[in-house]
């Protein structure tokens, strides 16, 4: 399968001619989704789903399934949201789903916390959403955040250490400056080198084959 990182938040992973696509949030400059059978939302926040995104991927796949914890059931109530949480395994040819977490990560004792959940792709990519919950199970693909008000970079890094993967990139970078990025990207490309892992940085468009 094929990894694509789209703006901040945004993957699309793809399997001879299916689509998976993850969390596809305001930021995201919609392509054409045609062939998408499965859309996760790991929380309800707008930079990882929008009205207007959701509905250009209906529209070119009307009978796309979507996945999400409760609270984005209760935030996108106008759409059909099967509601996952952590434990449940859902299968959509070609793509095995399998969901991790509960709450994403604070970003203040002032804000509410949302559900979240991390979602593992085919026993290989994992993405976590806003949260730093560790599968218990080895992660091949770790799509690993960069930048966001809940993060500090080093919680970050620590988090690579511990889930180990073999291979990692930064996702959740629009927060950023091009000069933070950079700085960040190096701090988590330690983390992932420090076990052995191959760290590679996508831009917006860029894919790597799993």
């Amino acid at each position: 399968m094929k990894v694509t990182k789209y703006e901040h938040s945004t993957l699309v992973i793809s399997s001879d001619d299916a689509l998976l696509v993850i969390d596809p949030g305001m930021f995201l400059t919609p392509p054409d989704f045609t062939g998408t059978v499965a859309v996760v939302i790991t929380h309800e926040h707008q930079d990882h789903w929008n009205d207007v995104n959701l509905n250009g991927i209906l529209e070119k796949a009307p009978d796309a399934k979507i996945y999400g914890p409760a609270g984005v059931a209760a935030a996108a109530s106008g759409f059909e949201v099967n509601v996952v949480k952590a434990g449940d395994v859902v299968t959509v040819e070609p793509f095995t789903l399998e969901f991790f977490g509960q709450k994403h990560a604070m970003i203040h004792e002032s804000v509410p916390v949302a559900d979240n959940v991390g979602v593992l792709v085919n026993d290989e990519l994992y993405y976590g959403g806003d949260s730093y919950t560790v599968p218990d199970k080895p992660v091949g693909t770790l799509a690993a955040p960069v930048g966001a008000p809940w993060l500090k970079i080093g919680d970050s890094m620590d988090y690579i250490l511990e889930v180990k993967p073999k291979r990692a990139f930064y996702i959740h970078d629009m927060t950023l400056s091009a000069a933070g990025k950079s700085m960040a990207s190096d701090r988590l490309k330690w983390a992932t080198e420090k076990n052995g892992g191959v760290y590679k940085p996508l831009e917006v468009g860029e894919s790597i084959d799993l």
